[in-house]
């Protein structure tokens, strides 16, 4: 049955934590308090007809370590017994994985938060600062990330915990400011007329926006997916796919300011995410750095405000073993979202 205690309660060590998003996932097993995450390879949700046949035959199928609990990272809203991923086919059954997998409990948090937990304690070699700014120690901060969606979260500092604040924030409104936005933007496809951040800043965002491109310019696309837009930038291939990778980088500093400014992120904004990796070889930081400043009339505050890339590939799964060791230290709301035997 599904448990209403509180989220400092400690969990019974070895804890299964995993990071399921849209197209990939990332298990690994937490053996005590002071062991690394023994990490499993990467899967595939496609792979798979449900999550715990993934964890079956790829986590518990590889070694004879029993978890006893379990903390799950997963992309869609968590709003009952039956968890469906916004990005994927899997649902999420929490009292089927006591039943079938031998767990004993099981936390369900938002994938965002699990990369809001991370960034309480990412260390300077995870993570590349973008510009000037100093982080403010205890100050607010928050995480944007593109991937199969556009994953939002915001991590504020209060009674000696981390309390991370998890949202829909990556389908906010994204308007055009530039001439050639202007161009852009009547070619961009939307969801009943808007054009929102997820619309441009994600995986199929960068094919809608390099689409809308050569609709503006007159010309013939010949990329289909994310994958091959990044590669031909990277390699200098074709103008379009270039600036679509340019502009992609411009967006997503000018969405980064505005997180800046909703969470007053004194302590830093920090972009995760997949596809951003990649595009970091040709990445023109001074051009994303000038978006995520150009905020008036707050400009003088933006360039206080430190700006960061997570370089760490697996920062949620580190996220989210900080909080297994020492759940004490975040204020992480459990009710509803937390089930044992």
């Amino acid at each position: 049955m599904e448990q209403r205690r509180d989220g400092t309660d400690a969990l019974k060590f070895p804890i299964l934590i995993g990071d399921i998003g849209g197209t990939n996932a990332r298990f690994a097993l937490l053996l005590d308090s002071f062991a690394e995450p023994k990490m499993f390879p990467v899967i595939q949700t496609a792979d798979f007809e449900t999550v715990d046949d993934a964890i079956q035959a790829t986590v518990l199928d590889k070694t004879s370590v029993q978890p006893k609990s379990a903390v799950l990272a997963v992309a869609g809203p968590i709003d009952g017994d039956e968890i469906d991923l916004t990005n994927s086919p899997w649902v999420i059954r929490p009292q089927q994985m006591l039943a079938g997998l031998g767990i004993e409990e099981v936390i369900v948090v938002n994938d965002f938060e699990a990369q809001a937990l991370a960034i309480s304690s990412l260390g300077e070699q995870s993570r590349t600062q973008i510009g000037g700014g100093e982080v403010h120690e205890g100050a607010s901060r928050a995480v944007v990330g593109p991937g199969t969606g556009l994953g939002v979260a915001g991590l504020v500092r209060a009674r000696n915990m981390w309390i991370p604040v998890a949202g829909e924030g990556g389908h906010i409104d994204l308007g055009p400011r530039t001439e050639r936005d202007l161009a852009i933007w009547p070619h961009l496809e939307t969801i009943e007329g808007r054009v929102s951040g997820e619309q441009v800043l994600c995986g199929r965002g960068l094919v809608n926006l390099y689409r809308a491109i050569a609709a503006a310019d007159g010309a013939e696309p010949v990329h289909t997916t994310p994958a091959e837009i990044t590669e031909a930038a990277v390699n200098q291939k074709d103008p379009l796919s270039i600036e679509a990778v340019d502009l992609f980088a411009t967006y997503l500093g000018r969405v980064a300011g505005d997180l800046a400014l909703i969470f007053m992120a004194r302590g830093g904004v920090f972009i995760a995410g997949g596809i951003f990796q990649r595009i970091i070889p040709i990445l023109k930081a001074e051009q994303l750095r000038a978006a995520f400043e150009d905020k008036a009339p707050h400009s003088a505050l933006m360039r206080e405000i430190p700006l960061f890339v997570v370089t760490e590939p697996l920062a949620a799964l580190a996220g989210l073993a900080t909080y297994a060791r020492t759940p004490r230290f975040f204020g992480l709301e459990t009710t509803g979202r937390r089930w044992a035997v």
